[in-house]
Formats: C-alpha cells, sequence, structure tokens
C-alpha cells in the first residue's frame, strides 16, 4: 500500500482563523511537528506573521492557499495528518466535526485528532482515528504512525472502511430523502 515515495511525514490543511485555535495549533501542531522534527506541510490562509514565523520556527513549510478539490492529492503525498478543531465547534457545537476528518479518512491517510466530542458516534475513536489530549499524547501517537508500519495502516484502513459504510455522498441523499418523506405533503388545490 505504501509503494508511492512520500513528500513529508505530516500534512495540514486548515485556515489559521481569529486566534480561535492559536494554542491548540501549537500544542497539537507546531510543537509536536518541531520536537519529533518530522517533515511537514500546512495549507490554509489568515495566517498572520506570528503564525508564519511559528511555523518557519518549528521547520514547517507553509503552502499557502489550497482549492478543496487538490486535499485528496496533498493528503496522498504524506503519511499522516491531524485534525484541530476550532474552539468554536469544540465548545458551542460539540459533536460537529468539520470536513476535514471526513477527507482524510476518505484519502485513506492515518487521522490524529486533538479532543473533541464525537456525539453522533460518526466514527470509532482508536480504530478511525487516534485522539490526542496532550502535546505528548499527539507527539506519541505521530511516531507510533510514522514508525512501526502498522499502526498508520491500520487507523487508515479502518477510516476508509467507515467512510465508506456509512459516510458517502450516496449515504447522504438517502438520508435527505427519508426526511423529505417524512415532511407533510403540499395541498395543491386546483383553481
Amino acid at each position: 500500500m505504501e509503494s508511492e515515495e512520500k513528500l513529508g511525514d505530516l500534512v495540514w490543511v486548515g485556515n489559521w482563523g481569529d486566534n480561535e485555535r492559536t494554542k491548540e495549533l501549537q500544542t497539537f501542531l507546531i510543537d509536536p511537528v518541531k520536537e519529533l522534527g518530522l517533515k511537514a506541510k500546512i495549507y490554509g490562509v489568515r495566517y498572520p506573521d506570528s503564525a508564519l514565523k511559528a511555523l518557519e520556527d518549528a521547520g514547517i513549510e507553509y503552502g499557502n492557499w489550497l482549492p478543496n478539490y487538490k486535499a485528496p492529492e496533498i493528503f496522498a503525498k504524506y503519511k499522516v495528518t491531524v485534525h484541530v478543531p476550532r474552539r468554536p465547534y469544540v465548545e458551542s457545537l460539540p459533536g460537529i466535526p468539520t470536513i476535514r476528518p471526513f477527507e482524510a479518512m476518505a484519502c485513506g491517510i492515518p487521522l490524529v485528532c486533538s479532543p473533541w466530542d464525537d456525539a453522533e458516534n460518526l466514527f470509532t475513536p482508536g480504530k478511525d482515528y487516534l485522539v490526542a489530549d496532550s502535546k505528548e499524547a499527539m507527539k506519541t501517537h505521530l511516531s507510533n504512525i510514522l514508525n512501526d508500519g502498522v499502526t498508520g495502516r491500520t487507523i487508515a484502513e479502518h477510516g476508509l472502511k467507515t467512510i465508506q459504510a456509512r459516510h458517502t455522498c450516496a449515504h447522504r441523499v438517502d438520508e435527505l430523502l427519508q426526511i423529505v418523506e417524512t415532511l407533510p405533503k403540499p395541498n395543491h388545490k386546483e383553481s
């Protein structure tokens, strides 16, 4: 499965935002990459000078804006990715993941997440993705994925199977049609 040469260890696709996850990005992405000496690249927009400096200090390459349709191609070129949800998602919209975990799992790349509450049981933590509740846990998970050959492959395969079994566009269409069926029928009276 890993026959293609990778461009690096870790890739992250996400916008910096308005300081709504600055601390989390430092803890779960920038510091672990720096401390493990990983070859990493980050794509996204709204990175202030302070963020670009933090990336540079950590040895992380900044790839700037990435069109959404390119995400699968980029994920395929790296060994692991992480998900660091924005604070409003964690605090005000618990259980609501962004599109990135779905994309990563659909692309078959191992995923490590900072804590978020999967309130709808969309996935199985520890099988579809790993959860890191601290910088040290993130470093441990990333090291295991990058160094043992089994952990990453196992997580990626399980995540992809879950996407294929429960989270394709066809699944969403079926759910939408089920919702439509429950709606009251319009009353069309002929004049």
